[in-house]
């Protein structure tokens, strides 16, 4: 017989020595109450097989519990040897006299030879003279059914009493096993969304954030990889992070518009899915070798900022509602602390960069003005003294003082690009080879660079603040942090073999082009690159920004162009 697709979970096997008698109604009370003082459903359902052999008499029993399908989720026996269960290798598949089991009564068969519906055995099965069968229900539902076989004399309506009784004691300690486990998940639950939103208003880091919802979600739902879904580059949906073992291999993976996820996300509700459904692995092939998932969408003021699936093992259980309904509520209460943490930074960003502004400007109004006046009267009165002739060691005291005011506006005018960015030590030009070395460094290869100014050609080291003074420190800041973002990309995401970089100042327009060699937009665009933010960068300066395949279809190319104002 072919082996079910669903591995089994077998609990602890109970002693094989086949029990003697038949107890009163005393001792199966006994038994039934000893059922329920348990908390642990492996330990209820082992108890429940070891004590219907007491009770009966019978040589063998078992218990399969089934899920809403009829499918085996899991299977304990009493009687049979490890040895042999191992070479059996698969529990009844709900054929022959385990299908005729009534879901509301017993069923008795004192001679299985007999039975016109019996099924042949599987090989290393033990061949049994007789059987009782008995359902075990829980809110008119089937849970399970409990099988015994082998009595030394018939099974009787007593002994198919006994083990109703039995099994209504097993169904009220496998609820209550269940209510507590289901306790103790939601208190996981908890915890983790205390300390997700927690931890999520103390760092700065939003991927590390993104992490850590990862990996608490995962954590508390037993899943085997969490994926987190997040807005991409126009409509798309990708995976940006991934935990689990493994699970590198997800980042970047796009979610289609008839994938479960984009469904979720366009709902805003969570879903469960089990081993059955293949839709899902139809949509994404990458994720077929995954059973049961979970789709929680991170939804905040009526906006879903992305969606968390949970993945587990085909031979998993499935999720339950509960295990939805908490992963909902966190997701949603991490989408609200990520964007209050989002909204906390951007606050402090600002008043940070206004205050560094203030001073800015400050000093090149007053301090900058000041020298420069300074600086012309000097020079006014050393022209002055040289027609009359004073004595040439004033001149060229004068002239030291005058170059040292130069110098201090040149140092000042440094101090003012740092105070507009904190890593803008350096006029422009510089600023703009720090960042092509550091590409270097990240991509192993030297780029290919050309930089024109009007018509001039800047392939030299010089400062050039002149086009400091064209564009101005805010585009200037832009079109370094656009530069930056996108070589980062290229080294991270392209796998290229060459990068080339174009920039054109010819006021009032300046335009950048960054291309690559590499695998192309499908394989680098997602929202972690940062994409998103580029387009906006040029839309403040009335400016367009485009990506595209580069030559001959192959690669990326990004066109960036903002108007001096």
């Amino acid at each position: 017989m072919d082996k079910p697709r669903t591995a089994l979970k077998p609990a602890t096997r109970g002693n094989t020595a086949a029990p003697t008698g038949t107890p009163d109604i005393m001792t199966v009370m006994t038994y039934a109450l000893e059922l329920t003082t348990r908390l642990d459903q492996n330990a209820i359902l082992q108890s429940l097989v070891d004590s219907a052999r007491a009770v009966t008499g019978a040589k063998y029993s078992a218990l399969g519990i089934v899920d809403s399908h009829g499918k085996t989720l899991q299977f304990v026996f009493s009687g049979l040897s490890q040895n042999i269960a191992d070479k059996i290798g698969h529990p009844p598949l709900g054929k022959g006299m385990f299908a005729d089991i009534p879901p509301d009564n017993r069923l008795i068969i004192n001679n299985i030879e007999e039975y016109e519906n019996r099924s042949a055995w599987p090989k290393f099965h033990p061949v049994m003279k007789n059987f009782l069968g008995v359902p075990i229900r829980a809110h008119g539902r089937v849970l399970g059914r409990l099988y015994l076989s082998d009595k030394e004399t018939d099974f009787t309506e007593l002994d198919g009493d006994n083990i109703t009784l039995l099994g209504q004691a097993a169904a009220i300690a496998v609820e209550n096993a269940r209510l507590f486990e289901e306790s103790n998940r939601r208190a996981q639950w908890i915890a983790a969304s205390r300390s997700i939103t927690a931890t999520l208003l103390e760092k700065e880091d939003e991927e590390e954030s993104l992490e850590l919802i990862s990996h608490e979600m995962r954590r508390v739902a037993h899943a085997d990889v969490s994926l987190l879904v997040l807005p991409s580059v126009g409509n798309t949906w990708v995976c940006e992070i991934a935990t689990g073992e493994d699970s590198f291999q997800y980042i970047g993976l796009s979610f289609p518009e008839d994938s479960y996820a984009q469904m979720s996300i366009r709902e805003g509700n969570g879903m469960v899915t089990d081993t059955t459904d293949a839709q899902n692995n139809r949509t994404i092939p990458e994720l077929a070798h995954f059973g049961p998932a979970l789709y929680a969408p991170m939804v905040a003021r009526g906006e879903t900022l992305g969606v968390i699936v949970l993945l587990r093992n085909p031979a998993s259980p499935a999720f339950d509602l509960s295990d939805l309904s908490m992963a909902e509520n966190v997701a949603k209460q991490a989408a609200l602390a990520l964007e209050l943490s989002e909204n906390r930074q951007s606050d402090a960003k600002a008043a940070q960069m206004e205050d560094r502004a203030q001073v800015a400007r400050d000093l090149h109004d007053f301090a900058i003005q000041q020298l420069f006046a300074t600086g012309m009267e000097l020079s006014a009165a050393r022209d002055t003294l040289a027609s009359e002739g004073v004595d040439l060691t004033v001149l060229e005291a004068l002239d030291r003082g005058i170059g040292s005011i130069d110098e201090s506006v040149t140092q000042i005018r440094q101090i003012i690009y740092s105070l507009r960015d904190p890593n803008a030590t350096v006029p422009f030009m510089d600023r703009m080879r720090q960042e092509f070395k550091k590409a270097a460094n990240s991509l192993g290869f030297p780029l290919d660079v050309y930089i024109r100014h009007m018509e001039e050609i800047i392939d030299d080291e010089e400062t050039h603040t002149e086009i400091d003074d064209e564009i101005g420190s805010d585009i200037a800041d832009d079109i370094v942090a656009v530069t930056r973002e996108c070589l980062s990309n290229a080294a991270r995401h392209a796998e290229a073999t060459a990068v080339s970089v174009q920039l054109l100042i010819n006021p009032p327009r300046v335009s950048l082009t960054i291309e690559d060699n590499g695998k192309g937009i499908s394989g680098q665009v997602s929202r972690r690159s940062g994409l998103s933010n580029l387009a906006a960068r040029a839309r403040r300066y009335h400016g367009t920004f485009s990506i595209h395949a580069g030559k001959d279809g192959k690669g990326t190319c990004i066109e960036w162009i903002a108007n001096i104002a």
